[in-house]
């Protein structure tokens, strides 16, 4: 399955990213949302798959496509033709205020396993703490912070004051970042993104060694399928506030709201496949490029079976028979 359909979810995210970069900037993030939709739900149909959205825009009374139980792929037009049947996960334009406003780190993502290997997780919170390879195992999701710091600190051969954790600005996080100061380490405060945050934190020279707080579960299951590809750690439960919470958990048969996740349980799949695409510069990836004659994207591929990690420079040339192609 990976190598089959890792380059056809290049394109995927790549025609999502490009769609919403011509709205960058122009202040309209629901806009911004809608073309990415669109564009990845258009390029989705010609994948040689029969594909099922377990995470998307919604349940179907919400969102007109990329909802929860959407059928995808090319099995729904060649229904005498046998495709591999795929759970997929997306997140069209992570980061809409992002893209909205010109701000770094907006992404097209898409997540792909077999059946079954991608938790079906509501839209709801979900407490978080995400580290790299080598502090894997070393921290806690109920652990005071500075226990946690104090043991990434020590994994990395580092003082506590060299880490640097990415928190979302939120006023839920108003201890939590008290905490992260309190206890000596750097806090980058990012407005949106934590999924971008989470794959930084897992790759080596992004110069980010943990993201701590809570965000959208949804989320925190493409950032298990990323980091299970990249040897990293997710820790996470599910924040459970609300009467509804609890029907809706019933419904996607999860049975204890108060489980503790780790990576392998948030995306249990064997074959895994990851694909993003920069929408506008982040700490992994450059932003869309348009040129005269053509479009630039800069793009990220995993394939967990495969052990490949890929980075992507594409040049999408208009096609014209004096198109040239860019160096650098």
């Amino acid at each position: 399955m990976e190598i089959q359909l890792s380059l056809e979810f290049l394109r995927v995210v790549e025609q999502a990213a490009i769609a919403a970069a011509r709205t960058m900037g122009q202040g309209d993030r629901h806009k911004a949302d809608d073309v990415a939709v669109e564009a990845m739900r258009k390029v989705m149909d010609s994948v040689p798959m029969d594909g099922t959205i377990v995470i998307g825009e919604g349940e179907r009374d919400e969102a007109p496509m990329l909802y929860i139980g959407e059928k995808v792929g090319a099995a729904l037009h060649n229904k005498s033709h046998h495709y591999p049947s795929v759970d997929i996960a997306v997140d069209p334009l992570e980061g809409t205020n992002l893209c909205a406003t010109g701000a770094p780190n907006a992404i097209a993502v898409l997540a792909a396993s077999e059946k079954g290997g991608l938790l079906h997780a509501p839209d709801i919170y979900m407490e978080k703490i995400v580290v790299g390879p080598s502090s894997k195992g070393a921290v806690e999701l109920d652990a005071p912070v500075d226990d946690n710091l104090k043991a990434i600190a020590k994994r990395l051969d580092r003082d506590i004051e060299d880490l640097v954790v990415i928190v979302l600005d939120r006023p839920r996080h108003e201890k939590l970042i008290n905490d992260i100061r309190a206890a000596g380490a750097r806090i980058r405060l990012i407005g949106d993104g934590d999924l971008s945050a989470g794959i930084s934190a897992a790759v080596v020279g992004t110069g980010v060694h943990a993201v701590m707080g809570t965000g959208g579960a949804p989320e925190g299951v493409l950032t298990a399928a990323a980091l299970r590809c990249l040897n990293g750690q997710i820790l996470a439960r599910l924040v459970v506030t609300k009467p509804e919470h609890q029907e809706r958990l019933a419904k996607m048969g999860i049975q204890d709201p108060k489980r503790v996740y780790d990576t392998e349980d948030l995306a249990p799949g064997k074959k895994i496949i990851f694909a993003c695409t920069g929408v506008t510069d982040g700490n992994l990836l450059h932003g869309v490029r348009f040129f005269g004659q053509g479009v630039r994207t800069h793009s990220l591929i995993m394939t967990l079976d495969q052990r490949q990690v890929r980075f992507v420079d594409t040049v999408h040339l208009e096609k014209r028979p004096d198109a040239k192609v860019r160096f650098a």
